[in-house]
């Protein structure tokens, strides 16, 4: 908890700021009133939530508006299926809090510690070539405008900023609430196997348009793809989950402690990490399980990295990984680090990844104490030469020129920034340089 005074870090750690003020509003009126004072004194305004973005989108140098406090269900619609949050709800406790009414998210990506509100201003998403991102399952949200207005924005008040305001950045409001469209809940079947690399992607367009949820991952150092394919089932199904030893020894032992491990050493010496990548593939991803979706979906990780995640044509997905192979090869770089491949449909929102066509997503990381900047910018120059777009919350080197070039709607998106913050009371470096003055 970051308090007046002390420094906000990020998780990854690429970020930190020395805010000039904290503030924990615990509601919508407490929000407004904070950034009414902070407009009077000219200072900028930022809300931030869990700092699991690998950008500076969330850095505050004037206010800081901690919404640890504006947390919890609203209101629940249960003849729609739709349940309005407080936007510092945490992902990790929509099972407990959806449970009661048997609903659940339609999808989710693999970490949930974020708030609700940064996960869908930052673009977070699953996978399955049939689903969208979260900010596809929001059909409503209150937000705080730079004016200090208490905004609704539905299907039936201002429909025409909903496209914009799903996915905002930040950039146009304080978020205080959102409604989710969620569905019946459900259960899902795991299948995760090791295949050869060259078969996963020969078959990646084809598994990822017909499987529910389809993804990868490649160890460079080794050709083999770790599979990951989850199918929906209802709750009438049998359940067959994990047990708690072996959840314990793959998901805890091997992926954080064994691993922080030797990303720890590979700093220093980095020839212990293609042999260690092989072993890695070995003995991980080939397992079978069925559980409920968000225990299935989410995995715990605890080893600090940085990331970079580009959206691509889905199609281009097999020729830009191959791409991104042969650059390790040429370099011979040593990453310690899983490339990770994943999918989603085409959607409508602005600023969405997944905007007008179906995508494939790979992201690449590294260890939180390497510098990543070599490899994310030349891997960043094979997914722009695909027409590539950035998560927003993930590390790249992008600005607003060329952003434009592969957002068809981004001026729209502009246009609703100068007219719900016209001061640029929202505004922080990570803006400036992604959207513009």
């Amino acid at each position: 908890m970051t308090a007046t005074g002390s420094v906000w870090r990020n998780w990854g750690r690429s970020e930190s700021i020395r805010p000039q003020r904290v503030e924990r509003p615990r509601d919508a009126e407490a929000v407004q009133r904070a950034v009414a004072a902070a407009a009077k004194q000219g200072m900028r305004v930022k809300a931030v939530g869990a700092g699991h973005s690998f950008t500076g989108i969330a850095a505050a140098p004037g206010v800081l508006l901690d919404l640890e406090d504006v947390s919890g269900v609203l209101d629940v619609d249960l003849e729609r299926g739709r349940v309005r949050l407080a936007a510092g709800t945490r992902l990790h406790q929509l099972p407990r809090l959806l449970r009661p009414y048997g609903l659940a998210l339609q999808n989710m990506g693999d970490i949930d510690r974020q708030t609700i509100a940064g996960a869908t201003s930052t673009g977070t998403h699953g996978t399955g070539g049939s689903f969208g991102g979260l900010a596809t399952q929001i059909v409503a949200v209150t937000l705080v405008t730079g004016s200090g207005e208490l905004l609704t924005i539905s299907e039936d008040e201002n429909a025409e900023l909903l496209p914009a305001a799903r996915l905002g950045l930040g950039a146009l409001g304080v978020l205080v609430d959102i409604t989710l469209q969620c569905v019946p809940a459900f259960l899902l079947k795991a299948v995760e196997r090791p295949e050869p690399l060259q078969g996963v992607l020969d078959s990646y367009l084809h598994r990822s348009a017909e499987e529910h949820h389809f993804e990868f991952y490649w160890f460079p150092h080794t050709e083999t793809g770790l599979t990951k394919t989850n199918t929906r089932l209802p709750l009438t199904e049998q359940r067959a989950p994990l047990s708690a030893a072996g959840r314990w020894v793959d998901d805890e032992l091997l992926a954080n402690g064994i691993y922080r491990g030797v990303c720890a050493v590979g700093t220093m010496a980095p020839a212990i990490i293609p042999p260690f990548s092989r072993v890695a593939q070995r003995l991980t991803g080939n397992r079978d399980f069925t559980d409920h979706s968000p225990r299935v979906f989410v995995t715990n990780r605890t080893v600090r990295f940085r990331e970079m995640e580009y959206a691509i044509p889905r199609e281009a997905v097999p020729e830009a990984l191959a791409e991104v192979k042969a650059l390790i090869d040429r370099r011979g770089w040593r990453i310690s680090f899983p490339v990770e491949v994943r999918s989603a449909a085409a959607d409508d929102n602005w600023l969405s990844t997944a905007y007008g066509r179906e995508s494939g997503y790979i992201a690449v990381h590294r260890y939180y104490r390497e510098d990543p900047t070599e490899y994310f910018t030349a891997v960043e120059e094979i997914m722009k030469a695909h027409d590539g777009r950035p998560h927003w919350g993930k590390m790249h080197y992008r600005d607003a020129d060329s952003l434009r070039e592969t957002y068809p709607r981004f001026d729209d998106f502009l246009a609703v920034r100068d007219r719900l913050d016209p001061d640029r009371r929202f505004e922080n470096a990570y803006l400036r340089r992604v959207l513009g003055p």
